[in-house]
């Protein structure tokens, strides 16, 4: 009898793992996060943040505006290149609370500044922070579930 019941009982937790729906870690920025326009509040983007041997990147996985949809104001190897599938986020590295270290790109002016994460409101929000100098504007993304 008992190992019926835990059978049964393993067989449950099972289908429970299973029949639940994916969700990211909200304990981590890893995971899809939705941006805003910093002017309007319009939804702008979604970025995916991953790691990559402690490293944080983030990509733009889809365009929620129709608006510009190349990076014409970058210089360089970004000059006119696709938003979709663009690194905005890199080089971010875990410090206590908050990862920081890297690097933000804004593609609407195709400047970059010194940025940093710090999750909020349980993991559903992250605070992201770009800087330059003394200068520093600070914006708040969603969790896309």
């Amino acid at each position: 009898m008992t190992i019926r019941l835990h059978i049964a009982s393993l067989a449950l937790l099972a289908a429970a793992a299973f029949a639940l729906p994916a969700s990211a870690d909200t304990g981590s920025p890893l995971g899809k996060w939705r941006t805003f326009d910093p002017d309007t509040g319009a939804p702008k983007t979604v970025v995916e943040i991953t790691e990559t041997d402690g490293t944080l990147t983030g990509t733009i996985v889809e365009l929620l505006d129709d608006g510009e949809t190349t990076c014409s104001q970058c210089d360089g190897d970004r000059k006119n290149q696709p938003l979709l599938g663009m690194p905005v986020l890199w080089g971010l590295t875990n410090k206590g609370d908050e990862w920081s270290g890297g690097t933000i790109l804004r593609p609407a002016n195709g400047k970059t500044a010194n940025a940093s994460l710090e999750l909020t409101d349980g993991g559903s929000k992250l605070e992201v922070t770009g800087s330059k100098g003394i200068m520093s504007r600070s914006q708040t993304w969603e969790r896309v579930e």
